[in-house]
């Protein structure tokens, strides 16, 4: 028997198709054109892909189920461009819900009914879901009239911040009843949040710095006085003459002359 081979390869790359037909690909013979740079009205479709040509940009189909189909002459990939960002800006402000459950059972005491309240009501004022319900096990199925009752008073708990979405229902030896919060939380902008920051910043450290200016340029230059005052010339002359005339001019004996024997004889 002859064997076949499998050739190996590269899988073809699959490209996404556009979502609006755009040039040579619009089939209709007729169409509407909408738009500013032209005069909007019906058009063949080969008058309007001249037209385009002439101002440099692309002839897209945005409603093709128009009778006829309507079109517009714009730049094609700034158009995918500006269509991609309003895309991630609706994402990005898209709050998600999140179910956070919420468990009793039929015997449930005061201070855990009031414990799990409060939790149930961070979880509504976070924009969360909240899924109540009462476990039954073996032979307490009997007592469904505990559980209403318990689910009774954690809805008048929780009643400013969610909303149930329906009375308590069984699901198997579950009784379950769903809260949806009443104010859902705005989300929190990183991005401007810290632009502030940093504008708030730089704007305290500049008036600092002309505050630092302004009181340098206020003070005055302080005069050092010196402890000795300065002597006029003339009082020096005096001084000196005083001084000259304390002062006392050493005396000199003169030898008393020698006289000879002869004389003193």
């Amino acid at each position: 028997m002859a064997k076949t081979y499998r050739r190996g390869g590269r899988r073809p790359i699959r490209r996404e198709e556009d979502p609006h037909r755009i040039n040579r690909r619009i089939r209709a013979k007729e169409i509407r054109i909408v738009g500013d740079d032209v005069e909007n009205g019906i058009y063949s479709t080969a008058d309007a892909l001249e037209i385009a040509q002439k101002l440099g940009l692309d002839l897209v189909e945005i409603a093709p189920n128009g009778t006829p189909p309507v079109c517009k002459i714009i730049d094609y990939s700034k158009f995918k461009y500006e269509q991609k960002k309003k895309q991630k800006e609706l994402k990005a402000n898209a709050h998600k819900v999140v179910v956070k459950e919420i468990r009793f059972g039929p015997n449930t005491n005061e201070h855990d009914l009031d414990f799990k309240t409060k939790h149930a009501q961070k979880f509504l004022e976070e924009g969360n879901k909240v899924k109540a319900y009462v476990q039954f096990a073996g032979r307490t199925i009997v007592f469904k009239d505990r559980g209403r009752e318990i689910l009774d008073r954690f809805a008048e708990a929780i009643e400013e911040q969610g909303k149930p979405e329906g009375y308590p229902k069984m699901e198997g030896k579950r009784m379950i009843i769903m809260f949806t919060p009443k104010a859902i939380p705005k989300p929190k902008k990183k991005a401007e949040s810290s632009k502030s920051e940093t504008s708030k910043s730089s704007k305290s450290s500049k008036e600092n710095e002309s505050k630092k200016v302004d009181a340098k340029a206020d003070e005055k230059p302080k005069v050092i006085k010196s402890s000795k005052e300065p002597k006029n010339e003339s009082g020096k002359g005096s001084e000196n003459k005083d001084s000259k005339k304390d002062e006392k001019i050493p005396t000199t004996k003169k030898p008393s002359p020698k006289k000879d024997k002869g004389e003193e004889k």
